[in-house]
């Protein structure tokens, strides 16, 4: 399986990095070792002094497709989820500098928190509200209505450049609020109103 990734789906959060707002998906691949699952903790990694979280609907691929036409993009999805994207901010912002890739800042063991899946036909797929909590506080809260690309675009993009298979995971962009975590934070994820993701830091 594979974590495929959305940046800057969010006009609110690509201006909040000062990053331009795409007129394309912007899609970078997380590695299977990075998968972070059963509200395991997060321990923080020694090589960065800033990673932030990134709240995300994540889609489960439920069948195996390559050149996804719109139109039967939603036949290849029935289940969402949430996820961090936990970003090495301070090394992506070098990487970025130089014009590196940033694969160290987003690629890292356990960078992808995942929570368990629900069903998507107890919601409508355009609208869907979710927001993650720090320490009991909101940092983030969006709604899919606001994404740039839709989730059957998505498909039907991604599935142009790589063949998506039964069980890959595709986070969908992250809206603005983005911060640093520290350790002793405890992140949850809720989506309608429901907490389907716990994350502590250690």
């Amino acid at each position: 399986m594979k974590i495929i990734c959305i940046g800057r789906n969010y006009s609110d959060h690509a201006k909040e990095l000062n990053n331009p707002v795409p007129k394309e998906p912007l899609i970078f691949i997380k590695p299977s070792t990075a998968l972070l699952t059963d509200n395991k903790p997060f321990y923080h990694p020694d090589f960065s002094q800033e990673i932030h979280y990134e709240l995300e609907v994540v889609l489960r691929v439920k069948k195996t497709g390559k050149v996804i036409q719109p139109q039967f993009a939603s036949s290849y999805y029935d289940q969402i989820g949430l996820g961090i994207d936990f970003t090495a901010r301070d090394l992506q912002d070098q990487c970025k500098s130089k014009g590196h890739p940033w694969e160290i800042a987003k690629a890292f063991d356990n960078s992808a928190a995942v929570s368990e899946f629900v069903d998507l036909k107890t919601f409508n797929p355009l609208s869907v509200h979710f927001q993650l909590f720090q320490n009991g506080n909101v940092v983030q809260s969006g709604d899919t209505a606001d994404m740039i690309f839709s989730f059957d675009y998505l498909i039907s993009y991604i599935s142009t450049y790589f063949t998506l298979q039964q069980g890959d995971y595709i986070f969908t962009g992250t809206p603005s609020g983005v911060g640093k975590i520290n350790i002793g934070d405890k992140l949850e994820g809720f989506l309608e109103g429901n907490k389907l993701l716990e994350c502590k830091i250690k």
